[in-house]
C-alpha cells in the first residue's frame, strides 16, 4: 500500500481526525462515478434497499432537469437529478436507452 493510503482518518484520540480528506478520485461526493467526456450516455443500475435504481450519466447540465422530468414520465416511477446524475426508481435500463436512441443521442447499457 502506498503512503498516500496510509493516512489517519479518523482516531478516538482528540485532534487526530485528518479534516483535509479528499474524496476519493474517480466520483463523486455521493459515491457516483464521473461521467467520461466523449458525449455517450451510460446508464447503470444500482440495488437501493430492497430494489434498484437506473442511473443515467452523461447528460449535459443544461438538459438534465427536462430529460429526468421526461424519463419519468416515460417509465412512470419517480426519480430525481442531482449532481450531474439522474436516479430513476425501478430497472429502466433498455427502456431509457431506446428513449435517448429515438432522439439521435448515443447511449450504452454500463455496469451491471
Amino acid at each position: 500500500m502506498s503512503d498516500q493510503n496510509r493516512r489517519l482518518v479518523y482516531s478516538s484520540e482528540a485532534g487526530a481526525i485528518d479534516l483535509q480528506a479528499k474524496a476519493r478520485p474517480g466520483g463523486t461526493k455521493h459515491g457516483h462515478p464521473l461521467p467520461p467526456e466523449d458525449g455517450v450516455i451510460r446508464v447503470a443500475r444500482e440495488r437501493r434497499r430492497a430494489s434498484t435504481a437506473s442511473i443515467v450519466y452523461g447528460v449535459p447540465e443544461r438538459e438534465l432537469a427536462t430529460t429526468a422530468k421526461a424519463l419519468k414520465q416515460l417509465c412512470g416511477c419517480g426519480g430525481t437529478a442531482k449532481n450531474g446524475v439522474i436516479e430513476i426508481q425501478g430497472d429502466h435500463r433498455e427502456r431509457i436507452v431506446a428513449w435517448f436512441a429515438a432522439r439521435g443521442k448515443i447511449a450504452k447499457l454500463a455496469g451491471g
